[in-house]
């Protein structure tokens, strides 16, 4: 069995890093509070409005030379030009928006460059408000809406090229109350790709609650509070003790 990973996602306006809420950003805070040691990967989102700033290469490359983990980018990619100039600044990995799936062929054009293992398809989700098993995809941070069915966008991905599945809930982000585990759940059961989950993760207790009750591969948090070396490693002997199988 495949140990479970516990990756930190870090979202930047203008170069700044912010906490966000509903996909808004909501504190500010800085890159040098941080302390990544016993992360296992990192995830970092560029929310500017006006994508591929300096600021946010900066960023970028800030955390390739000092964050010995595998980093995940992503924020307005269009096209692999796009893709080319966060690998370039250090990504191991690209993240492709919700609002790329209208033209997947970005998806096999980068995957046929770099690799499937190179591309992480979020599939950005809002629960509907009439019924509870009901979720729709949503683009542009949250504004645009593009299908009602995230399985489907999730399996159109995998065919033409992407490598994992990146379930965001856009009720819980920042909510500090816990994942969608039905949200979760449903996806895990039926696509057949690595899925990493984010949006709500609170305190352990959620994250254990995650991982024992989904198939997933990955447990993303953003939670400012908790990125300290001490609380990540006190995050891990926690699931350890649970005998939840996590990387060291």
């Amino acid at each position: 069995m495949l140990k479970k990973r516990i990756i930190i996602t870090l979202s930047f306006l203008e170069g700044i890093l912010y906490r966000t809420k509903n996909f808004k950003p909501d504190y500010r805070y800085t890159k040098n509070f941080l302390d990544l040691w016993s992360i296992d990967e990192l995830i970092l989102i560029d929310i500017t409005e006006k994508k591929f700033s300096k600021k946010f290469l900066d960023v970028i490359s800030y955390f390739a030379n000092n964050c010995f983990v595998p980093i995940s980018v992503g924020g307005g990619i269009k096209n692999k030009k796009d893709a080319d100039l966060f690998f370039k600044y250090g990504a191991d990995k690209i993240i492709l928006g919700s609002d790329t799936i209208s033209d997947p062929k970005i998806i096999y054009e980068i995957s046929r460059k770099y690799g499937n293992q190179s591309i992480i398809q979020s599939v950005d989700c809002k629960k509907n408000e009439l019924e509870d098993n009901i979720y729709s995809v949503f683009g542009q941070s949250g504004k645009k809406f593009i299908q009602n069915n995230p399985i489907n966008f999730a399996e159109k991905a995998i065919s033409y090229g992407a490598g994992e599945i990146l379930i965001n809930s856009i009720d819980n982000d920042g909510s500090l109350l816990g994942y969608d585990l039905n949200l979760i759940n449903m996806c895990s059961k039926q696509i057949k790709s690595p899925i990493l989950a984010l949006g709500g993760a609170g305190n352990w207790q959620h994250i254990e609650d995650l991982l024992v009750t989904s198939d997933i591969s990955a447990a993303c948090t953003q939670n400012i509070f908790h990125f300290t070396e001490e609380s990540v490693q006190s995050l891990k002997q926690f699931l350890k003790n649970k005998n939840i199988n996590i990387r060291n």
